[in-house]
């Protein structure tokens, strides 16, 4: 039998019931002869909580030594979910043991509260599943050079799963989760969305990034590098479904492009809400403009994304890009009082109620007029577009957040998305 990684979320972890179902699920995965290792989340609910404490008693501007604290804060929900599902497996007459990331370890950089992972030693592991054990670890979290815990950002545990079952070149990860696998779009926006049965790990990369919930980026990332077989399906099954029929279910990640998937034009519509534009006016059109500015906000730790620099007039341009709207007041604070007057720009100015929606699909390159027939259903709809950017399989719009179901609802009923495949 195979070695298998398990992972849930934290709404799979939301009480002790949940949590007894989840050691029954393992247990019945166990008892067919797989090896197991699994990694949950903190119970639904207890990273906020932790984090809304830590809220009331941090300094008005983070530091790298707050944010040191965040980590050592926020890592403790998986703590007590590991050590919660050790004790319900051993109820179930199993052999479990949990770890911590620090404990493994889970050797990560030092970039607190978005550290990444660099390396997992697997002796330990290994070990223990030689014995006999079920290991549990915690997700989300590891430790850095100086002994430091880390955590990984929202939806790290994801990325945990996926890096532990890489490391330990398991023959399937399993990401549960509340959902039973990966839409055409969110079904709470469109009810006919559709559950495809397999997708190409290019379009599951550029969904994640693009705003899907259901798998963070960086799990994507390390499927796609070591190449880990990664199912999404979902926990809310009934624990004591046959186990070939729990192994086909959900939505398989694929790394060979099909006859059947080339066939598919536009695969889903991916979408975010968690989008702020900047815009710097009057910036010298000059080489070197765009890294003075770029540099600086990345010095930050801040992520860009969509990025549009308007044609020269007069030796000057305008220069606009967008990020999380978390780090919104953070950008701008920055541009304003570090990188305006060193780039020689006029005025700064920034949106926080804009969204990004895009359309993917590993047909898009074989396929012209795709882009057209977007901005087309866009406009019939009255929806102004303010960026675009493009790749082989994706196109991104960024619109006024208020158009954005609009937007979404239109554009699935375009490329017939609810249709089987």
């Amino acid at each position: 039998m195979g070695l298998i990684v398990h992972k849930y979320g934290g709404t799979s972890m939301g009480s002790t019931e949940r949590i007894r179902n989840v050691a029954r699920r393992i247990a019945k995965w166990a008892r067919a002869g797989h090896r197991l290792v699994v990694v949950p989340s903190a119970m639904s609910g207890e990273t906020n909580r932790l984090l809304g404490l830590a809220k009331e008693l941090s300094p008005p501007k983070a530091t790298a030594a707050s944010m040191r604290e965040l980590d050592q804060i926020a890592a403790t929900g998986e703590q007590v979910s590991v050590g919660l599902l050790a004790l319900a497996l051993q109820a179930e007459g199993l052999e479990a043991v949990s770890y911590s990331g620090w404990q493994v370890p889970v050797r990560t950089d030092s970039a607190f509260t978005k550290a990444r992972i660099r390396s997992i030693d697997d002796q330990r592991v290994r070990a223990d599943l030689d014995a006999g054990r079920v290991v549990i670890i915690t997700g989300f979290q590891g430790v850095d050079d100086h002994g430091n815990v880390t955590t990984l950002g929202r939806g790290g545990s994801d990325t945990s799963a996926v890096a532990v079952a890489a490391a330990l070149r398991a023959d399937e990860c399993l990401i549960y989760t509340d959902v039973d696998g990966v839409y055409t779009t969110d079904p709470r926006i469109v009810p006919e969305a559709r559950r495809l049965h397999t997708v190409s790990f290019e379009e599951m990369l550029e969904m994640a990034s693009l705003g899907s919930k259901v798998l963070q980026i960086r799990s994507v990332e390390f499927a796609g590098k070591y190449r880990v077989p990664t199912r999404v399906l979902s926990s809310f099954t009934d624990w004591d479904i046959p186990l070939d029929e729990e192994a086909r279910s959900g939505t398989l990640i694929t790394f060979e492009e099909d006859e059947k998937m080339e066939q598919a034009v536009v695969s889903g519509i991916a979408f975010t809400r968690d989008e702020a534009k900047i815009t710097i006016v009057g910036v010298p059109d000059r080489p070197g403009i765009a890294s003075l500015i770029l540099g600086a906000v990345a010095d930050a730790n801040i992520d860009v994304d969509v990025i549009v620099q308007n044609v020269s007039h007069g030796g000057r341009t305008d220069f606009s890009f967008t990020v999380n709207r978390n780090d919104y007041a953070r950008a701008l604070d920055l541009i304003k009082t570090g990188v305006l007057g060193a780039a020689d720009a006029t005025e700064v100015s920034g949106d926080p109620k804009i969204c990004k929606v895009s359309i993917v699909g590993i047909g898009m390159r074989s396929h012209v007029g795709v882009a057209a027939k977007m901005f087309r259903t866009l406009a019939e709809e009255g929806i102004n577009i303010q960026m675009v950017t493009t790749s082989e399989i994706k196109t991104s719009v960024v619109i006024d957040e208020k158009y954005m179901e609009l937007a979404v609802r239109a554009l699935h009923r375009a490329f017939e998305l609810e249709q089987p495949a």
